[in-house]
C-alpha cells in the first residue's frame, strides 16, 4: 500500500468539536468503547473460526492489553482480534459513518442533548479525540495476504495511512493525551474508570503500566505453566523439631520434609470476570456465589434477603439479578443501583426507561443487549420495547413475591418488614403491580401475626358448635359482616396504648401500620376497592367498646356534663359525648375521625412543603368521649359547682389528649402545673 493523505469523509471541519463536547456524556467513557471494539474485534475473530473461514492457532488465548505510560503521556489499547485491512481502515476509520455528515451537524451544533444522537458503526472510536491530541493505529487483518497498515490523525480532519510493522494479527490503538486529560494515564485512575465500564466484560481485560519493574510470585513446580519464566528454583529446608522417644532419649526429628518452589514473574491477572453469574443457570448458582457477588459489585457486606435470577431468551434477551437488601433502620438510605449492561458492557445506573421507578430502591444488575441505545450507549432511545422490558422485570418481581408468599411463607413473614416499603411504594406507582400482589400484601396484627386481606376480610363461617350464634339474626350477620369491612390499625403502639388495650379486652382486632408509606397507601387500596376501609384505632369509640344502655338513660347526664366541660374547656371545635364503657378504669377517651385526621396530616404536608396552607386551620373534629362508669366523672357530675372542677375537666381533658398525641408545648407546661395544684390538694 503506498503512503496515503487525505482527508475524512465527513463534509465539515466542525465534527470533531462536536463529537468532543456532545457525543458522550463522560470523558473516561473513551475506554469502554475502545475495549468493546476490542471484544467485539476477537468475538467476530472466534465466530470466523466456527465457521471454519479461519482456523484460530492451538494455543490462542482472546485478551486485551492496555498499557498506561504517564512518561510519554500515552495509553496503548491491544486487541488480538481480526484486525483491519487498509480497506477496512479507509471504510470504518476514514469515511465516519454518518449517515448526512452536513444534516447532523446543522441540526446538533446549538443543542447539547446526546440523547437524541443516533448511533452508527466506528463512532465509538472517535471517543478517543475526548481526551487525545493525537490518534495511531497499527492494525493487521487476518486475512491471507494481508499488508499491516499504521494510519494517525491529530484530531483535525486529516490523516496518514501507510504501511505498517506489525506482524501478528491484531489491533493496537495509541492514544497521545491532551494536558487535561492526563489522569488517564494514571495506572491507579485507569483501573478505577476500567472497573466502572469493563468488569464483566466477555475477553479477558489485563492492565499494566510501561516501564514498570518485574514483579514476581512463588508457586509449586506442579502449578508451573508452559507461559512461566521462571527465574530461580528455591530449596526449602527440611524442618525438624528435638523430641523425646519412647525411651525418654532426645531425638531430632523431620516434621516437614524439604520442598522446591519455583519463582517466576508474576502472571497477569485479568482485571474482569468474563462470565459473570447473571450469564449462567440460576440452577448452576449457589447461595454464597449470589451472596458474594452481590458484596463485591455493591461493596454492601450486610447479606441481601433474598435475590431474584431473570433469565430469558424470548421475546427479547435479558439476564440479571436483583437483590432486596436489608435497611436495618428507617434511617437508612433505601436508595438502590440497578446497574445496567448490554452484551457485559456496563451502560449506566439507574435508567429509568428500563427500570421500573420503584425496583429503583433495589440493587441488581440487568443485562439485555436487545436495548436500543443511542450512540454514546449511555441512554436509551424511545421505544416500546423498551417499555415491555420494564414491564417484563415488573412481572417477575411480582411472581417471585407471590410464589414466596404461598410456597415459603415463613420465610416472606420473615423478610416482610424490610421489603414492605419496596412493595408498597410499587403498588402506589404501578397498577399493574398492585393488582398481582393486592392479595400477598402482609399487615401484622396486634399479636405479631402475619395476615393477607383476604384473611383479615374472611366471610365468618357457621359455627357448628355455638347454638346461639347459629341463631343470629340475617339482621345481625350483616352487621357483624358490615364491621369487618373496617379494618382497624395502630401507628404508634405506644402512643396508642390505651386504645390497644380496650381492643385485646374486647377480642378486636387491629394491624400496625407504622411506616411513613402506610398513609398513602392505604388511601390507594380504598379507592381500589369498596369493599373495605381503613380506620385508626383511635378514629371512633366503637359499640364493641360500650355498654348497652336504654336510649334515654344517659341524656340527662350528657347534658349536664357537656355544659361543664364545654364551659371548662372553651374549645368549640371539640365534640363532647358520654358513653358507659366496658373498661371501667377509663375516665375519657379523645378521638379524631379518619377523615379529619388524613385531612389534617395533608394539611401539615402541603404546610411543610411550602404550599402557603395553614395547617391550624383544620384542626380536625375531635371528640372526647366521657365514660359514666368511671368515679371521675360521676363526682364531676355530682358536684357541677365545685370550684375544683374545671381544673378536673382541663385534667381528664389533657389526659385524654395525651393518648392521643403529645401536646403542644404551652399545653404541656399548663397540665404540668395543673397535675402539682390537685397533688396538692391532698395535702390539705
Amino acid at each position: 500500500m503506498s503512503n496515503k493523505h487525505g482527508s475524512l469523509s465527513i463534509n465539515s471541519d466542525n465534527i470533531f468539536p462536536i463529537i468532543k463536547k456532545w457525543l458522550y456524556s463522560d470523558q473516561d467513557i473513551f475506554y469502554r468503547e475502545l475495549v468493546s471494539n476490542g471484544c467485539d474485534a476477537i468475538t467476530k475473530l472466534k465466530k470466523l473460526d466456527m465457521m471454519g473461514e479461519y482456523e484460530l492457532p492451538a494455543d490462542y488465548k482472546a485478551k486485551l492489553e492496555i498499557v498506561v505510560d504517564p512518561d510519554q503521556k500515552k495509553v496503548t489499547i491491544t486487541d488480538n482480534g481480526l484486525g483491519m485491512t487498509a480497506d477496512e481502515v479507509e471504510e470504518y476509520i476514514n469515511q465516519i459513518a454518518f449517515s448526512g455528515a452536513t444534516d447532523f451537524i446543522s441540526k446538533y451544533k446549538d443543542k447539547a442533548n446526546e440523547d437524541q444522537i443516533i448511533g452508527h458503526f466506528g463512532l465509538g472510536f472517535y471517543s478517543a479525540f475526548m481526551v487525545a491530541d493525537e490518534v495511531h493505529i497499527d492494525t493487521l487483518s487476518y486475512q491471507p495476504g494481508a499488508t499491516a497498515v499504521h494510519w494517525e490523525c491529530d484530531g483535525g480532519t486529516e490523516f496518514d495511512m501507510t504501511d505498517g510493522i506489525k506482524s501478528e494479527i491484531c489491533t493496537t490503538i495509541t492514544l497521545f493525551l491532551n494536558e487535561d486529560c492526563l489522569e488517564y494515564a494514571n495506572e491507579y485512575r485507569a483501573r478505577e474508570v476500567l472497573q466502572k465500564y469493563c468488569s464483566f466484560m466477555p475477553t479477558s481485560i489485563y492492565l499494566s503500566k510501561a516501564n514498570a519493574p518485574e514483579e514476581y510470585e512463588t508457586i509449586d513446580p506442579a502449578d508451573k505453566l508452559d507461559t512461566d519464566t521462571v527465574v530461580e528454583t528455591i530449596v526449602e529446608e527440611a524442618k525438624t523439631e528435638e523430641k523425646e522417644n519412647e525411651n525418654g532419649e532426645k531425638e531430632i526429628v523431620e516434621i516437614s520434609p524439604a520442598t522446591e518452589k519455583l519463582k517466576i514473574v508474576k502472571r497477569p491477572v485479568a482485571l474482569n470476570d468474563t462470565t459473570p453469574l447473571w450469564t449462567k443457570n440460576p440452577n448452576d448458582c449457589t447461595e454464597e456465589e449470589y451472596k458474594e457477588f452481590y458484596r463485591n459489585v455493591f461493596h454492601d457486606y450486610k447479606e441481601p434477603l433474598f435475590w431474584i435470577h431473570l433469565n430469558m431468551d424470548y421475546p427479547f434477551n435479558l439476564k440479571g439479578i436483583l437483590y432486596f437488601p436489608k435497611i436495618n433502620t428507617e434511617y437508612d438510605s433505601i436508595e438502590g443501583t440497578i446497574k445496567l449492561y448490554n452484551n457485559q458492557v456496563f451502560i449506566a445506573d439507574n435508567i429509568k426507561e428500563v427500570i421500573p421507578e420503584f425496583l429503583m430502591l433495589l440493587k441488581g444488575v440487568i443485562d439485555c443487549p436487545d436495548l436500543p441505545l443511542n450512540v454514546s450507549r449511555s441512554a436509551l432511545q424511545n421505544d416500546g420495547f423498551v417499555k415491555k422490558i420494564s414491564e417484563y422485570i415488573t412481572k417477575k418481581v411480582a411472581d417471585k413475591l407471590i410464589g414466596m408468599c404461598k410456597t415459603e411463607k415463613e420465610n416472606y413473614e420473615k423478610y416482610w418488614d424490610d421489603i414492605s416499603p419496596f412493595i408498597k411504594f410499587g403498588c402506589l406507582k404501578d397498577e399493574k403491580f398492585c393488582d398481582k400482589m393486592n392479595d400477598y400484601i402482609l399487615f401484622k396484627n396486634l399479636d405479631d401475626k402475619y395476615l393477607t386481606l383476604p384473611e383479615i376480610l374472611k366471610p365468618v363461617e357457621e359455627s357448628d358448635t355455638d347454638d346461639a350464634a347459629a341463631e343470629q339474626t340475617e339482621d345481625e350477620n350483616q352487621e357483624y359482616k358490615d364491621e369487618r369491612s373496617v379494618i382497624y390499625y395502630v401507628t404508634n403502639m405506644n402512643q396508642q396504648s390505651q386504645y390497644i388495650n380496650l381492643f385485646r379486652e374486647q377480642g378486636m382486632e387491629a394491624v400496625i401500620l407504622d411506616h411513613n408509606i402506610d398513609s398513602s397507601f392505604i388511601t390507594q387500596l380504598e379507592r381500589r376497592n369498596d369493599k373495605y376501609k381503613f380506620m385508626r384505632i383511635d378514629a371512633d369509640v366503637t359499640d364493641s367498646l360500650t355498654e348497652e344502655t336504654v336510649a334515654d338513660e344517659l341524656k340527662s347526664a350528657e347534658e349536664t356534663l357537656k355544659d361543664v366541660f364545654s364551659k371548662a374547656l372553651n374549645n368549640e371545635k371539640l365534640t363532647i359525648q358520654v358513653q358507659k364503657l366496658k373498661n371501667a378504669d377509663i375516665p375519657s377517651i379523645i378521638t379524631l375521625s379518619e377523615e379529619g385526621r388524613r385531612m389534617q396530616d395533608m394539611m401539615k404536608m402541603y404546610a411543610m412543603g411550602g404550599m402557603g396552607m395553614d395547617a391550624s386551620m383544620f384542626g380536625g373534629d375531635y371528640t372526647l368521649t366521657l365514660n359514666c362508669n368511671h368515679p371521675l366523672v360521676q363526682y364531676i357530675l355530682e358536684n357541677k359547682d365545685s370550684e375544683h372542677v374545671p381544673m378536673f375537666c382541663e385534667q381528664l381533658y389533657d389526659l385524654a389528649m395525651l393518648s392521643n398525641q403529645p401536646l403542644a408545648p404551652e399545653a404541656m407546661t399548663k397540665f404540668m402545673k395543673r397535675s402539682n395544684d390537685i397533688m396538692l390538694l391532698l395535702t390539705k
